[in-house]
């Protein structure tokens, strides 16, 4: 999606003109459905000045292509300004340039990590020219017609107010700049040779349309390329927030032979991308040689990495590699160099089966090891027993007298990239209020069906395109077919709609099972992974009265572990019981909405609440707000 988009010639008048600033908000209000903060706008204000400045000094031509706030697809990512057109070579070209307001800039001993003012204080962030490339290494990873060489890509950065170049040039960054050349405030007549090394001629087959529109590549899936990244290849590149959780991650590695351990908490919501960065870390600690573990409390991602890896390594080393997260309970002090806990939101305090063991999975885990990292999402908490919250971990961390670092991971690359859709599902499930009450202007496919059959049927017509679709539903039918598959678990008499749950013969492999899509999934065999397209099955667990969204969870079936307890507890404190129990099932099917890379299809057995969902879709097709 282009928020602006002119030529050349164009672009210089609206900059002339001084109304450029707001030609790209108003873009940004009618595709985004919402405006921006006040120093975004001056920033826009302040760099296109310069851009044009540059612009004019190599003498592009008129009819090149200029194309501001570019979101690249998937992702929450936005490219500053892409200038279009062809060599002199008569090739179709694009370059894209990463736009810094800094005015100094300090160097770091991490991998592609500066630090610089921002927001009041001084941050680490990614290398403008590291930042450039990958972006452009996502856009290549999404693009046909520039994987196929259609169109050729080159990547820069500007600091348009940064003088001093010595640590931006720096050799210790090479190896980025190298890859996409970072030019400074003085450095206008170097940055217009390199714009006009690839742009000699005009947008004369409308290159940035072809951007825009062109054919997209489906979205790397974690689980598919898990035998690459264990072979050492770079299959997914950290972006911004990613690399420098990751770059921290290897740093605190480094101090292990201290005796101070280390904990490290990572906040992120769904699709931040906490499963991969958990994934590279356990690639690259163990090629360093260090003692790594990946640790779940949830068996479904284990289950689905090891079922990739199962031919190219053995059964022992793949579980010397992949634990439970009750595997720690008799360790001893700094048994491993580090443990890395993904969806840390599910641990509980007891291991076991039947949850007699040990005292505290936390306190176990920072126990072992001498660096403890920690991947979670609180809104991810969905059963009674989940204890994963960063207090828990802090206070821990504390007794263990471990030093803690606490960093967040905030880009989208689930849910076509839109954070807009995870807050409006906040919002819509009443989690919390938030800036998108509404659908406007957000870009994901969301539908909400007026059949069960209908949406079954949608949603097995999108997986015979690559088998990466599945309907899920609240656990609120009983598992009677367990191991029978002629039993039908789900029904909804009056829709003539019948599914069986889940086989057990597949367990935690449901998700990737051929075939599978003819059977309906819960919580607990789709959390930690991600498909193209979800349907969700709402059942009574929650449902809409006048407006508000009331949970019960004694609708739920009295075989889901997720509520066990419940009664009990309702008879000591029903007012705490309830609100446990709300915020439970609330994140349960906030999570089964989110787990669509592509869309997410409701269908809510209550008329009333389905109704409520529909509403969204329909006010965004009207354009109205609720």
């Amino acid at each position: 999606m282009i928020i602006y988009s002119a030529t050349r010639r164009e672009f210089d008048q609206d900059v002339l003109n001084n109304r450029i600033e707001q030609k790209i908000l108003d873009g940004f209000s009618t595709k985004l459905g919402h405006s921006t903060s006040y120093s975004e706008i001056q920033s826009w204000k302040n760099s296109m000045q310069y851009m044009n400045n540059v612009l004019r000094c190599g003498e592009i031509p008129d009819d090149a292509g200029v194309a501001i706030e570019y979101r690249i697809p998937q992702t929450s990512k936005r490219v500053d300004f892409i200038l279009s057109g062809t060599d002199p070579n008569s090739r179709d070209s694009v370059v894209i340039v990463e736009l810094k307001q800094w005015s100094k800039v300090e160097k770091t001993l991490k991998d592609a990590i500066v630090k610089t003012f921002l927001g009041r204080s001084q941050r680490e962030v990614t290398h403008p020219s590291y930042q450039a490339w990958t972006y452009a290494a996502l856009l290549q990873d999404f693009n046909v017609e520039i994987q196929k060489g259609d169109i050729s890509l080159h990547p820069c950065a500007y600091l348009h107010n940064c003088v001093d170049p010595s640590v931006v040039k720096s050799s210790f960054y090479e190896e980025h700049t190298r890859k996409a050349p970072v030019f400074v405030q003085h450095d206008v007549e170097l940055l217009a040779n390199f714009l006009k090394k690839y742009v000699r001629h005009g947008d004369r087959s409308k290159i940035l349309y072809r951007l825009d529109h062109g054919k997209l590549r489906p979205s790397k899936n974690l689980a598919d390329h898990l035998v690459s990244l264990l072979q050492g290849n770079r299959e997914f590149e950290m972006i911004d927030d990613q690399k420098i959780v990751y770059e921290t991650a290897l740093a605190l590695a480094k101090q292990n032979e201290s005796d101070v351990k280390q904990v490290l908490l990572v906040e992120g919501g769904p699709g931040t991308g906490k499963s991969v960065v958990a994934i590279n870390l356990l690639v690259e600690y163990t090629r360093r040689g260090l003692l790594t573990h990946y640790v779940s409390r949830n068996a479904a991602p284990r289950a689905v990495y090891e079922s990739k890896l199962s031919g190219l390594m053995t059964r022992t080393r793949i579980t010397n590699l992949f634990k439970g997260s009750g595997s720690y309970i008799n360790s001893q002090v700094n048994a491993f160099d580090c443990l890395i806990v993904d969806e840390a939101h599910r641990l509980n305090e007891k291991s076991g089966i039947f949850r007699n063991l040990g005292e505290n999975q936390i306190k176990e885990i920072i126990h072992a090891a001498k660096l403890s990292i920690f991947f979670l999402d609180q809104d991810q908490r969905v059963t009674l027993k989940d204890i994963g919250e960063r207090e828990g971990i802090r206070h821990h961390a504390a007794q263990a007298g471990a030093h803690l670092n606490e960093l967040k991971l905030e880009s989208q690359f689930r849910c076509n990239g839109s954070d807009g859709y995870l807050s409006w599902v906040n919002s819509a499930l009443q989690i919390e209020e938030t800036a998108n009450p509404t659908l406007a202007g957000i870009d994901y496919d969301f539908r909400v069906f007026d059949s069960p059959n209908k949406l079954r049927e949608e949603i097995i017509r999108l997986n015979s395109e690559n088998d990466k679709s599945r309907l899920v539903a609240g656990y609120c039918w009983d598992w009677k077919g367990k191991k029978h598959p002629d039993t039908k678990d789900v029904t909804i008499p009056e829709y003539g709609f019948e599914m069986r749950w889940n086989l057990d013969k597949d367990g935690s492999l449901w998700i990737v099972t051929p075939g599978s899509v003819s059977e309906v999934g819960c919580i607990h065999t789709c959390q930690g992974l991600e498909l193209d397209y979800i349907g969700v099955i709402v059942g009574k667990d929650l449902v809409v009265k006048n407006g508000r969204i009331v949970t019960d969870a004694l609708e739920r079936s009295r075989q889901d572990s997720s509520v066990h307890g419940y009664k009990s507890m309702l008879k000591e404190n029903p007012e705490s019981a309830k609100a446990m129990a709300d915020r439970i099932i609330k994140n349960t099917y906030r999570t089964l909405m989110t787990r669509g890379q592509k869309g997410c299809f409701l269908f809510c057995v209550d008329t009333e609440t389905n109704e409520y969902f529909r509403r969204f879709v329909r006010d965004r097709k009207e354009g109205t707000n609720l």
